[in-house]
């Protein structure tokens, strides 16, 4: 069953210690989900890391000073942005209400993706993101930001399920030339 895209962008973290299986549940929800729609991931990392190969053209013209690099490869998009965590774009409306740092730059992301046109962003880690999430592990629930709408011991099936049933965040479809 395909959906049609509409302005409601279904996101649901997935919030866990390290080594709890996060990252193979997110692996098993993208390969259900996209049956559904365009599916798009965002993973939380908790230390900078160099994405980039220094000397590479892309990371020259980073390190030039562009606030955002796009590499375009025979098989791959991608983008790199300057702004992460410590120092998130400003949004006029953003998708999510955030006071803390770390969220406001998830609401960031999340509202580039709508606009890009996907359906479903799954979030591994983001723990205190006002959004559904789903416990991987040993993680209380008020140790998370948003409700708790699965765990990660749940079936598959009923974790898809819960992630299709999600109402989702209403944003306004636009063209991705201000992202």
């Amino acid at each position: 069953m395909t959906q049609t895209h509409d302005s409601r962008l279904r996101v649901v973290c997935l919030a866990g210690p390290s080594d709890a299986g996060k990252t193979s549940l997110v692996e098993a929800l993208v390969s259900r989900l996209a049956a559904d729609g365009r599916v798009a991931t965002v993973k939380s990392i908790h230390h900078d890391i160099e994405i980039d190969t220094p000397g590479t053209d892309t990371h020259r013209h980073r390190t030039a000073g562009a606030e955002t690099v796009v590499g375009v490869t025979p098989a791959l998009t991608f983008d790199i942005t300057t702004r992460g965590k410590r120092d998130p774009p400003a949004s006029d409306a953003p998708l999510l209400e955030a006071d803390d740092p770390e969220s406001q730059a998830l609401a960031s992301v999340l509202e580039r993706l709508a606009r890009r046109g996907y359906d479903t962003v799954l979030v591994e880690g983001f723990a205190g993101a006002p959004l559904p999430t789903i416990l991987v592990g040993d993680r209380e629930p008020s140790a998370v930001g948003g409700p708790v709408v699965g765990r990660g011991g749940e079936p598959i099936d009923d974790l898809v399920d819960t992630i299709r049933s999600l109402e989702g965040i209403e944003y306004a479809p636009g063209d991705e030339s201000g992202a």
